[in-house]
């Protein structure tokens, strides 16, 4: 049996699947992404929840003026000491047409505070601008990293169509010749069928992808959307720059203080304890003025035109009995500052765990990789060659050589997984300690406040 053409052929398919997968991995570490920071910048600029957030902070702090600002005067008028026997203005001297106007003041600084809990209220909305874009960033590069890993996978089926292809061709040949079997024939046959099989359920999963990152995009980006090259990668230098100290610890809550979800936190215990200021000033006596003027249109008891009249009153309430109204009041904004605290402290907690829980993870995904460099990818490789050589011996089969030619060619898919994951696990750990490269405009301008 002559097998010389189908062993070259097969030595090919190796050789060439090897060389795809590790280009494939190589250009993980070396392209640079300006596309993808282009979307990002896109995403955030265009986010309607953007506009949401900014009318509600408008709306908070046009809300905070109202509420610092005194009540609206009262406009009194009306008439008093009018005989009913005559009901006549001018026949009795006490007769008055009276105009007063009252005015209540706030309950010590009240107003001020009022003002102040609305401003705090406004910032934390306007923190809700960094998380958003914290998520569109986060959202944007997974989705991309997912699109790479695909497009990975993509360039190595199709090579390995090509290459079955070419072995399928030979095999026919070789039966035609009378050196292969049937089932030798059937065997590359079926392997390029599955192969066109993972060609389309991997197209089916990019374009799912590409319609995903229209959520951030728009549809007008997706009707304009032609080819996408992902396959490249993130550098995360800012990322690799905070890494080596958080790897020295696993308390990283000074760095999560500055996460806008904790901040958003601040501003509410900020806002709480601004409360328990006014309800301190609800023990402080709450005052007002009132100012009448009467007009008498009678003569008086020495027979000339009475005097018309000013009153002017100072009105002030005293909080005496403040066991079940301020004391209560006090007591609750109280309670809403402590529950503020212990909201936060379990959000710190809680980011935290994520932190550690995703340097194991990158951790464990580094020593996979390193595994599959120094031992299972040369082991699959030395494998074929064995299987090859079987093959040409007659001591392995045909669909040996099939079956350990697809090991090899899964170890790399396989390996290219595990990078990708790597890679998602930064763009998670990036989200929690802001260690995207790229700095949106409202994250720079909470840092900084």
């Amino acid at each position: 049996m002559n097998m010389k053409p189908l062993l070259q052929t097969l030595i090919v398919v190796t050789a060439g699947l090897t060389s795809i997968a590790s280009q494939a991995t190589a250009s993980i570490t070396t392209t640079d992404v300006p596309m993808l920071m282009q979307l990002i910048e896109n995403a955030v600029i265009n986010d309607k929840k953007r506009s949401e957030i900014t009318a509600q902070t408008q709306a908070t702090l046009e809300n905070s003026v109202a509420a610092s600002s005194l009540p609206d005067p009262k406009l009194k008028m009306g008439f008093g000491g009018l005989p009913i026997d005559s009901f006549s203005f001018d026949s009795d001297p006490m007769t008055m047409l009276s105009v007063g106007l009252m005015q209540q003041f706030g309950r010590g600084a009240t107003l001020d505070l009022q003002q102040q809990k609305g401003e705090i209220q406004a910032k934390g909305i306007e923190l809700q601008l960094g998380v958003r874009e914290l998520d569109i960033t986060n959202a944007i590069t997974q989705s991309w990293l997912e699109l790479g890993y695909l497009q990975h996978v993509e360039t190595i089926i199709k090579q390995n169509k090509r290459l079955f292809t070419e072995l399928a061709q030979v095999t026919k040949t070789n039966y035609a010749n009378g050196t292969n079997e049937a089932q030798d024939v059937l065997q590359a046959e079926l392997q390029v069928i599955k192969i066109n099989e993972k060609l389309d359920l991997n197209q089916q999963q990019q374009q799912r992808l590409i319609n995903q990152l229209s959520e951030w995009l728009g549809p007008q980006w997706l009707a304009n959307t032609n080819n996408i090259n992902a396959i490249q990668p993130l550098k995360w230098t800012k990322l690799n720059q905070l890494l080596p100290q958080l790897e020295k610890r696993t308390e990283h809550y000074q760095l999560l203080r500055q996460h806008p979800m904790v901040k958003i936190s601040d501003t509410a215990i900020s806002a709480s304890e601004t409360q328990v200021d006014i309800a301190s000033e609800a023990y402080k006596p709450q005052f007002g003025v009132e100012v009448m003027y009467g007009a008498r249109f009678a003569n008086g008891m020495n027979g000339k035109p009475a005097s018309d009249m000013l009153s002017a009153y100072l009105t002030m309430d005293v909080p005496l009995f403040t066991e079940n109204k301020q004391d209560r009041t006090y007591n609750a904004a109280q309670q809403q500052v402590i529950a503020a605290k212990s909201q936060r402290d379990l959000l710190l907690q809680q980011m935290n765990a994520k932190v550690n829980t995703l340097l194991i993870e990158r951790h464990n995904l580094l020593n996979r990789i390193e595994r599959y460099k120094k031992s299972l990818q040369p082991q699959a490789k030395a494998r074929t060659q064995a299987v090859e050589r079987g093959y040409q011996n007659n001591t392995a089969s045909f669909k040996d050589v099939i079956t350990a030619a697809n090991d090899e060619l899964n170890l790399d898919i396989e390996r290219v997984r595990i990078e990708t994951d790597l890679q998602l696990a930064n763009s998670q750990l990036a989200a929690l300690i802001n260690g995207f490269d790229i700095q949106s405009p409202a994250l720079t301008n909470n840092n900084n406040q």
